[in-house]
């Protein structure tokens, strides 16, 4: 039903990379043809190799890279005058924007996108640039708005026989049902993705899959082991691929499977460890889940309450401000866990009232 899984951001002289090939590979082979498109005067090459610039950037968390490529790539485009690949280098900056937790920005730019994929007439990243927005509403802990449009792309993905649209879609809506509980149905549709890209050779889908999976026989089986075997066979393709951003939730994945288990110790250790490489990549909201982590795992390990109490009470700030709506309730949890929601609230008041 699936063929093999492709790379429709690798356009132009780059329709020969992989979905699979590394990012230091597809950044040097990207940068080589865009210099080419360059000198020859070609803006509709410029563009297109461009994309692949800032793509490999952006997945390498090279976030002023990515910024300054997407944009080049844009200009390059309308230089042409070719709407579609001015829709991909809108997608590509919407994508980073979304990564920088810069949510409204992401919105604007997907949409306008989607809007010119329609009129150049590419369903392709019509279909991407909805994608990005059904993401950016899930990652905000929105899924009312955005569960409708994940099952929309998900038949046009099925329909289309596109398996790395398809595998997309899956984990979309496989997280929703995680995050909401419904842990069978999760499980499920993670494994139907990751025997969708296995099959279709989709490594950085596979990758994804399995992590999903790793979170579900952990917090509904209490498998551990397994659990952990996931993100080891996860890992590996991670690391072949230098897929860092997917590196470091592997790693803060590893975190809270050992958290749950009471492997305060070792778990700090993976939270510290993802947390600094979510920093290097300035990824606001992988950071804040890593610092919510590690503080449950520090006041485990006897760190003083007050500290606490203030890590948590930051925290629930910066993803109010971020707009991570799941996340956010994931803090107000850990708090009365500690029981510090009082001592935060009454922290709250005396900064409001301080601002008057």
């Amino acid at each position: 039903m699936y063929g093999k899984a492709f790379a429709p951001e690798y356009q132009g002289a780059l329709t020969t990379l992989s979905v699979n090939s590394s990012l230091t590979e597809v950044l040097a082979a990207g940068t080589e043809q865009l210099r080419a498109a360059e000198r020859a005067g070609q803006h509709g090459e410029a563009a297109r190799c461009g994309l692949a610039v800032a793509e490999a950037h952006r997945r390498l968390g090279r976030i002023g890279e990515a910024d300054r490529a997407w944009k080049a790539s844009y200009r390059a485009a309308r230089a042409a005058g070719d709407l579609a690949a001015m829709a991909w280098a809108l997608w590509s900056g919407g994508t980073l924007a979304r990564q920088r937790g810069a949510f409204a920005l992401a919105r604007r730019l997907l949409e306008l996108a989607a809007e010119l994929g329609e009129r150049g007439g590419d369903i392709v990243v019509r279909g991407y640039s909805l994608a990005g927005l059904a993401e950016t509403g899930r990652i905000q802990g929105d899924y009312e708005a955005v569960g409708r449009l994940h099952e929309q792309l998900l038949a046009e993905a099925r329909r289309r026989g596109e398996a790395r649209h398809t595998v997309w879609a899956l984990e979309g809506i496989a997280q929703i049902h995680r995050n909401t509980g419904s842990y069978d149905t999760a499980y499920a549709l993670f494994e139907e993705a990751a025997g969708i890209a296995d099959g279709a050779d989709d490594r950085r889908g596979h990758a994804w899959a399995l992590r999903g999976l790793a979170d579900v026989v952990s917090v509904r089986d209490g498998d551990t082991g397994r659990a952990l075997a996931l993100l080891s066979e996860a890992e590996e393709t991670c690391r072949a691929m230098k897929l860092s951003s997917a590196l470091a939730y592997n790693h803060k994945m590893r975190g809270n499977v050992l958290y749950r288990v009471g492997r305060h110790a070792e778990a700090r250790d993976w939270y510290e460890r993802a947390l600094a490489e979510f920093r290097a990549m300035s990824e606001p909201r992988g950071e804040a889940l890593a610092r919510l982590g590690l503080a449950k795992s520090l006041a485990h390990l006897g760190r003083d309450r007050s500290e606490t109490a203030a890590e948590l009470a930051d925290l629930a700030r910066a993803l109010d401000r971020l707009g991570l709506r799941h996340a956010r309730e994931m803090v107000t949890r850990a708090q009365e866990e500690f029981g510090t929601l009082e001592e935060s609230r009454a922290r709250s008041d005396v900064r409001a009232e301080a601002v008057r």
